[in-house]
């Protein structure tokens, strides 16, 4: 992808302009730098995550025929991407009218604010671009050292497995991380671990390795192997382990490009983790502003209908379908209102007048100050739990739905609020994945890896748990067993 090129000057001015007003509305972003790809270069850079420079690796090609294809038959488009960077980058479809390019950057700098902003990326590298490059660059040496098939074949082993982080853990203080000898064989290590005497005459020993030094060194050694045999007890004691990623990383019989490259996995896992924890609060924003943005400030008189015409294909819904668009967006509204004339707090929520309360109002003006405190701490579940309601659901018809195959079509299954929030409180728990602890690293005293399925509410889907021990075993090279449940019946697996 050509980064050289030379961005229009028509597109440099309303850029200027958007971002003039999307300062005005308060919002606080990092610098964005945008560039200009057509459909073929957009599909690219989607199916790498939005990183040109990430590694190789035959899905990525496998993504790009999906998207392009997708785009090719009328099916999809992507009208812009950006990334999670300090500064952020920004990607517009050439084929975009101007319209088009005004929503797309409106919406581009609210998604930077709260890339800036929401506490759920903070804790993410804000100068993941050049990260990826050199995860790149290390991936390309392993191919040129141990060849594409073996580390490819590694690769798709780790990707596997890139689920099983805890999705919280960035947030928990661990214990030390002593990955900075993960390319270090293990003979190397122990080799470091012999006392080092700087050589000399026998008559001079005392002057060049003085008794101060000597025993400095039998210190760093002692202290080097307590670190190791607590490492070797913590493994043995484990329990309840969510991060089952990082145990390998630190455990498993791995050469050193293995470690390196699991530890890659692991790492761009947790990158991605926070747009996956908050993918209806941040494009309900992003949405939110880009409409305030465009209606109440950049939008022409002749742009309308183009607008309308966009902006309603985004926000379009179906049923059985969350669209987070449209929900993240509407929940925003709505929150604002809400604070806005004080409906919240106990004497709104005990008031039994449905009149009164359709016509509560007690002009408080708090509905910005939230949607920016908000926007600062939820992640997408806390989002739901707190701020849908009754009321929002039957507004905007949020019901569950069954499909009904006699009559080949999506039909109301259950109206009731507390069903239907149960349910998507379900979809958005670990994405609506089972969640998976590491129970025991020592089971039957024989150094295998014993796996619980937590209740959570989702099933377990056996065929892809059977490929996902396998592929643990493939890492761990020990046996390793997985409890879970089946119509309220206990089942252990294993493999071998």
């Amino acid at each position: 992808m050509s980064t050289s090129r030379k961005f229009p000057t028509e597109l440099k001015e309303i850029k200027y302009e958007i971002e003039g007003y999307a300062k005005e509305f308060g919002l606080d972003f990092f610098d964005v730098i945008f560039e200009m790809l057509d459909y073929k270069e957009m599909s690219e850079t989607a199916a790498y995550g939005g990183f040109p420079v990430r590694y190789p690796h035959w899905r990525f090609g496998m993504e790009y025929e999906r998207l392009s294809k997708g785009y090719s038959y009328g099916l999809q488009k992507i009208y812009e991407m950006v990334i999670n960077n300090d500064p952020c980058y920004a990607y517009l479809l050439k084929s975009n009218n101007l319209v088009d390019q005004k929503l797309v950057m409106a919406h581009v700098y609210a998604h930077c604010d709260f890339f800036k902003n929401n506490l759920w990326f903070s804790k993410t590298n804000r100068k993941f671009l050049d990260q990826m490059a050199n995860h790149a660059t290390r991936i390309r040496e392993y191919i040129d050292h141990h060849g594409l098939d073996a580390v490819e074949d590694f690769i798709d082993t780790c990707l596997s497995l890139e689920e099983l982080i805890d999705y919280h853990g960035q947030f928990i203080k661990r214990v030390e991380d002593d990955r900075g000898d993960i390319l270090k064989d293990d003979e190397t290590i122990e080799e470091e671990l012999v006392l080092h005497k700087l050589r000399t005459k026998s008559y001079m020993d005392t002057f060049v390795n003085p008794p101060e030094f000597i025993k400095e060194q039998k210190e760093k050694i002692k202290a080097e192997k307590e670190k190791r045999a607590e490492k070797e007890k913590r493994m043995i004691t484990i329990d309840n382990e969510r991060d089952i990623l990082e145990f390998l990383i630190q455990n498993a019989p791995l050469e050193g490009w293995q470690r390196d490259i699991l530890s890659i996995v692991r790492e761009e896992a947790y990158y991605f983790a926070p747009q996956k924890q908050t993918k209806i609060m941040n494009e309900g924003w992003a949405s939110y502003w880009h409409s305030r943005i465009i209606t109440e400030r950049a939008l022409r008189d002749s742009e309308i209908i183009d607008f309308a015409d966009r902006h309603a294909g985004t926000m379009g819904k179906r049923p059985g379908v969350i669209n987070p668009y449209k929900v993240g967006m509407e929940l925003f509204r709505d929150i604002e209102d809400r604070w806005n004339k004080g409906r919240f707090g106990g004497e709104y929520e005990e008031c039994k007048d449905a009149l009164e309360k359709k016509k509560w109002d007690k002009h408080l003006g708090l509905g910005r100050q939230k949607i920016f405190e908000v926007r600062r701490i939820y992640n997408d579940i806390g989002f739901v739990d707190e701020f849908l309601t009754e009321e929002f659901c039957k507004e905007h018809e949020l019901f569950n739905y069954e499909y009904v195959k006699e009559d080949d079509v999506y039909a109301i299954s259950n109206r009731d609020f507390d069903n239907i929030k149960e349910k998507l409180l379900f979809q958005l728990t670990n994405f609506g994945k089972p969640i998976v602890l590491l129970k025991d690293a020592n089971y039957n005293n024989a150094g295998e890896l014993f796996l619980a399925h937590q209740d959570s509410g989702i099933n377990m889907e056996m065929d892809y748990a059977k490929a996902t021990l396998k592929n643990i075993h493939k890492i761990w090279k020990r046996p390793v067993h997985l409890e879970t449940y089946e119509s309220g019946s206990r089942i252990e697996m294993s493999h071998p």
